[in-house]
């Protein structure tokens, strides 16, 4: 690596001091986004498993509904949080502010769920939920700043490593986190996870000096002005909340599912309001309302395919307790450790894929954009049909072997890797060009709304013990994936274009 720098060679490939061939702040990222990751999946591991825990065993008592409801409502504000998120970036503190404060509340967030309250936890969570949104849009924003041209080669391999940090994190996460809180303390577990975003920050802030400069500038600061009336109308709807809370909880009625039940509302209500919002806009040409019409096909799909992948932390973590053998050929492991199993299987065969990719392509054989979608929601489908079987083959208290789980997994980590990457370009693809920037927001909420149709069913009090609520769902996912690939050369017209 070159020891001395210009100021104009800093942006040169093979000059510059670098990590792995790239920008030295790649490598402060990475350590950022590994760390943040480790305390969230850690903390979301053991989410549903304390929530459900006996008051006797150290946990909060919930029944299995709330306490999925609860996760997933939780699921859908992370997501949902991005959008506001990335405008935070954008407007007001710029991306590398952003992800300080982001990174601190997130910290601040674990180390009151270590605290034995049950206060703290709920208050834990809002913190982890609203610093998991800030940080999200943003700290990817700040790779690309690395890149000043735009062209740069080294681009793509950049997001490439910075990806495998996330899924190094979610994999150690599970097996040193879930061990602590399940096996010495659940409180512990949950300190654990803050000590990790610690770390993260320590990385991020001793790396200031190696990111771009963009990075610290606000692209479109509000007006002073505009800065004054959001600050009054979020000020009026605080008051609003604080009088109806207050007012509830005088009266003795207050009960979770206050909370509940407006922010699993808000989590359907608002991306079909923003996606409405988008579509009817006065300024899109005819070309981008189609490509719109047909992007409402694949948020659709997606919310599905979102809905039932992120129950590997409720319903599929309730099922590892209650259902599943612990242990294999005489080891035994505690529940959480199912969860390393996704992101162990991404770094397994996400090279794999995108070796077969570029291998079809060269023989003119690569599937349609379309394909690989409707593809990958009939993997997940496909997936809870297993978990069918499975449910069906634990009846009468019989313990499963781990084998059912660690098969829906592969199934399941199949279809992401078809779908999750392709629904990211899709959405950059049939994006107006006045919302360029916001449909990668748009695409999050497509997880906010799948997290929240399931939170509603469990207030509804539909069973997640049944072989019916594997096999309902997995029928949806399917019928739709098979729908998209029968439709589309209906579908295709709508795209203006885009392939």
């Amino acid at each position: 690596m070159a020891s001395s720098l210009t100021k104009d060679s800093a942006s040169t490939p093979g000059v510059e001091k670098t990590f792995l061939g790239h920008p030295r702040g790649l490598a402060n990222l990475f350590m950022t986004e590994m760390w943040e990751r480790y305390s969230y999946y850690g903390m979301r591991a053991l989410l549903v498993l304390y929530l459900s825990a006996a008051v006797a065993d150290g946990g909060l008592g919930f029944d299995a509904g709330t306490a999925i409801a609860i996760y997933s409502v939780y699921n859908a504000m992370v997501y949902l949080l991005a959008l506001p998120g990335g405008w935070f970036g954008d407007r007001v503190w710029g991306a590398r502010k952003t992800v300080a404060v982001s990174g601190t509340i997130i910290m601040i967030g674990h180390f009151l769920l270590a605290l034995p309250t049950v206060v703290s936890f709920f208050i834990g969570l809002a913190f982890i939920a609203a610093g998991s949104g800030l940080l999200k849009a943003n700290i990817s924003t700040m790779v690309g700043h690395l890149y000043r041209d735009k062209n740069d080669p080294r681009r793509d391999g950049g997001f490439t490593i910075f990806y495998m940090g996330i899924n190094l994190g979610a994999f150690v996460a599970p097996l040193t986190i879930g061990w602590v809180g399940q096996k010495v303390n659940w409180h512990y577990g949950f300190a654990m996870a803050g000590v990790g975003m610690a770390i993260g920050l320590a990385f991020y802030f001793l790396g200031f000096r190696n990111l771009a400069p963009e990075s610290s500038e606000v692209p479109a600061p509000l007006s002073d002005a505009d800065r004054v009336g959001i600050i009054r109308k979020a000020l009026i709807w605080l008051a609003v909340a604080a009088v109806a809370y207050t007012l509830v909880g005088l009266s003795g009625q207050f009960t979770i599912d206050w909370v509940l039940w407006p922010l699993t509302i808000l989590g359907l209500v608002l991306p079909a309001f923003y996606i409405i919002r988008i579509k009817r806009d006065s300024d899109l040409s005819a070309v981008e309302r189609s490509r719109v019409s047909a992007y409402v096909w694949f948020f659709v799909a997606a919310a599905a395919f979102w809905g039932i992948y992120d129950q590997t932390g409720s319903t599929l973590t309730l099922f590892a307790k209650d259902n599943t053998a612990s242990s294999m050929l005489g080891f035994a492991f505690p529940e959480s450790w199912f969860q390393a199993l996704n992101p162990l299987y991404v770094m397994a065969f996400a090279p794999v894929f995108a070796w077969l990719w570029v291998a079809l392509s060269r023989r003119s054989k690569e599937p349609s954009t379309l394909s690989k979608f409707a593809f990958g929601l009939v993997m997940i489908g496909a997936s809870f049909f297993v978990m069918m079987l499975a449910q069906t083959a634990s009846a009468g208290g019989v313990k499963v072997t781990p084998l059912w789980l660690c098969s829906v997994y592969l199934i399941q980590t199949v279809g992401e890797l078809t779908l999750s990457p392709v629904g990211l370009s899709l959405t950059t693809k049939l994006a107006p060009a006045k919302y360029a920037s916001q449909m990668m927001g748009v695409w999050f909420l497509a997880v906010t709304a799948g997290s929240s149709v399931i939170a509603l069913l469990q207030l509804v009090g539909a069973p997640t013990d049944t072989k019916w609520w594997f096999a309902s769902q997995g029928a949806i996912a399917m019928l739709g994936g098979f729908a998209i690939f029968m439709y589309r050369r209906k579908v295709q017209p709508l795209m203006g274009g885009v392939h």
